[in-house]
């Protein structure tokens, strides 16, 4: 009985392996508002892809975290952590991806030289980056994020793009919106891309000014910038809620 037994088992254990393997994976991208530093919420600041996780069936799709405090879409990538995903990304995967708050910071400061020309356009400036200590091309925020989706379809997955969210600014009792800018720029490149596009920029905007300048001014921490827990759980919730009802790559089976 135990000879016929370990053959069966050696099956069993080696098909849960492969099943293990092959089961789609959610990338993640994006800067401190997306994961804030380890992502544990030391200095009480949370980003809402932290807690993704909690909302999907992860025996079926597994959840990796890539964003990054301090990134723009330009070192994102230039640092190589876009092509660290590349090297495994797969056929069937999914890349939710949110940037732009960092976008805006210079070029070629020497503090983090980090920021993208402004628009979607295919201009491009040659600079000298003090901390890489190279000439480097900057092009637009729009190349940048076309770089994205372009490279996740290339590998057969799928790509989701969302506008920054909000900043806790208020004028005349609103949220100060980006539907001029960055928002509107993630847009467009979304609906040339064929990508699916979440405006998580007015969506929460949209629920900010609903609960009012009070409430809302205890989901921040520290600054105008960066959620608590409680901010980056209501900005989650917003996230999961699009991706049922828009459904890219049939991702609402996995989602709870």
């Amino acid at each position: 009985m135990k000879k016929a037994f370990y053959p069966v088992l050696f099956i069993l254990l080696t098909s849960f392996y492969f099943i293990q393997q092959e089961k789609p994976v959610f990338y993640i991208i994006g800067d401190s508002t997306v994961r804030n530093g380890d992502g544990t919420g030391r200095n009480g600041q949370w980003g809402w892809g932290s807690f993704i996780a909690d909302k999907t069936d992860t025996l079926q799709l597994s959840v990796q975290n890539h964003a990054m405090g301090g990134r723009s879409s330009r070192t994102f990538q230039t640092e190589g952590r876009w092509d660290k995903i590349l090297q495994t990304l797969k056929k069937g995967d999914y890349v939710i991806m949110q940037f732009g708050h960092n976008d805006a910071s210079p070029l070629d400061d020497t503090a983090r030289a980090r920021g993208v020309l402004r628009g979607t356009g295919n201009q491009d400036t040659l600079i000298y980056n003090p901390i890489r200590k190279m000439q480097e091309t900057v092009y637009t925020y729009g190349w940048y994020m076309r770089k994205f989706v372009r490279d996740t379809k290339a590998k057969g997955a799928i790509p989701i793009v969302c506008s920054l969210i909000p900043r806790e600014n208020w004028k005349n009792g609103k949220i100060s919106r980006s539907a001029d800018s960055w928002a509107l720029w993630a847009r467009q490149v979304a609906e040339e891309e064929g990508a699916a596009f979440i405006d998580l920029n007015s969506l929460v905007a949209d629920q900010y000014d609903a609960l009012g300048e009070e409430k809302v001014k205890g989901f921040f921490k520290g600054d105008h910038t960066h959620t608590n827990q409680e901010g980056a759980l209501l900005n989650r919730d917003i996230v999961i809620s699009q991706l049922k009802e828009l459904n890219p790559g049939n991702i609402a089976r996995y989602l709870r």
